[in-house]
């Protein structure tokens, strides 16, 4: 068993590594300094587009995509370690590269599931960064932990399709670049499998009967780590057949195919923050002095530190083991890893960045340091993609099955 590195990825490690070092820290007070000088809380601050710019410049693009027609190529166990790195400053890292979601998620349904109209159209605009995209799944009148209730309808209307309905939490619904919302909605809610009743389909932005209602916030944020959350009204909005992805009554499969990826993507990403605050944790432990003796010092203090570091290193072989798996036996043989870390990696970063900002006193739930950002991230990824008890109960099933 090997535990290093192969070539390219320790030199795409390195690349990137000397990015955010050179690039996107010094970045993340500069960003925040514009965003508040802007007209809307959504409009992207002009260092984003240099950064972006300069991603591209060093070959660190669209590092996701696995297909080497559309991406880097790389493989989910090269690209886990590089994910990790950008979980390091959420906020930028991953839109810089193109590698944030939900636009990455979208972009490998297109990929697999769009034609060659849909992949022209959405695909290639995506891949070169120009546009965003938002995927609406999730309803506020529904447990949207399954899918199969969704209430949304997509009726086909001659050579249209009309969707009527209501989501919200919509990631990147609220970004200015967002084009173009893929759907999940009932064809045929009459069907005699729930898993057969749902679609998916392209509905531009601008499509009338569209209407953004609000931006929903996540623990009193505006998320810009996804390219903020929103409520969506769809009130009869029309679009062409030819948005239809794939066939009717794949929107169920084609939701699953998209979110397994979409999981262990979160997970690396998750690491990535937990390193940070241990960085964090660490630095202000050995800065500051409490009742004359200094932080570090002190047994509760390093047990939290020693904890956060044994917790990742865990989680880490467990994510690297899930991303192999899913390179050799697919995502159908990662299925209960892939669940495992869903649920183990968003709770133990919680708990991680908790203590970090414990630590800090009030400067950590200020706006000084990224840690109260970093853990209403990481709190809403135990909701997000599937909340902890759905992950449980089928893990706990299919563990069970062994012994029937």
């Amino acid at each position: 068993m090997d535990f290093a590195f192969d070539a390219r990825t320790e030199e795409l490690r390195e690349r990137l590594l000397a990015f955010m070092d050179e690039r996107v820290y010094p970045a993340e007070e500069v960003a925040r300094e514009q965003r508040e000088r802007l007209a809307s809380p959504w409009e992207t601050p002009p260092v984003v587009e240099e950064l972006k710019a300069e991603a591209r410049r060093r070959g660190l693009w669209n590092l996701f995509l696995p297909d080497p027609e559309y991406g880097a190529g790389l493989t989910n166990l090269q690209y886990a370690p590089l994910a990790e790195i950008t979980g390091r400053s959420p906020q930028l890292a991953p839109t810089a590269l193109n590698c944030a979601a939900p636009d990455t998620g979208n972009m490998e349904l297109l990929a697999e599931f769009g034609d060659e109209g849909q992949r022209k159209r959405w695909l290639e605009p995506l891949l070169a960064g120009e546009i965003r995209s938002a995927f609406a799944m999730t309803e506020p009148g529904v447990a949207s932990s399954d899918a199969t209730t969704v209430e949304t309808r997509i009726e086909r209307d001659g050579d249209h399709y009309v969707i009527t309905g209501r989501k919200w939490y919509i990631s990147g619904a609220m970004h200015p670049d967002c084009a173009v919302f893929i759907v999940m909605g009932q064809t045929d809610p009459g069907g005699a499998d729930p898993r057969r009743r749902q679609s998916m389909v392209l509905v531009p932005r601008d499509t009338p009967g569209v209407e953004v209602r609000r931006a929903m916030r996540v623990y009193g944020y505006e998320d810009h780590y996804h390219g903020g959350h929103a409520e969506v009204v769809f009130d009869g909005a029309r679009v062409p057949a030819g948005q239809l992805i794939g066939e009717e009554g794949g929107g169920f499969a084609i939701a699953q195919a998209r979110l397994g990826p979409g999981r262990i993507h979160h997970c690396m990403r998750l690491i990535g923050m937990a390193e940070r605050a241990i960085e964090l944790m660490c630095r202000r432990a050995l800065s500051r002095t409490a009742f004359g003796t200094e932080l570090a010092r002190q047994g509760v203090v390093r047990a939290w530190i020693a904890d956060a570091r044994v917790a990742v290193e865990q989680l880490r072989l467990l994510v690297l083991k899930t991303a192999w798996l899913m390179d050799t036996v697919g995502n159908r043989g990662a299925h209960t890893e892939i669940q495992a870390i869903k649920i183990a990696t968003p709770r133990a970063v919680v708990d991680i960045i908790d203590r970090a900002v414990q630590l800090h006193g009030a400067a950590g739930v200020s706006q000084d340091f990224p840690l109260a950002e970093l853990w209403a991230a990481a709190r809403t990824l135990r909701l997000a993609d599937g909340p902890d008890e759905v992950h449980q109960r089928s893990l706990a099933r299919r563990e069970l099955r062994k012994y029937a």
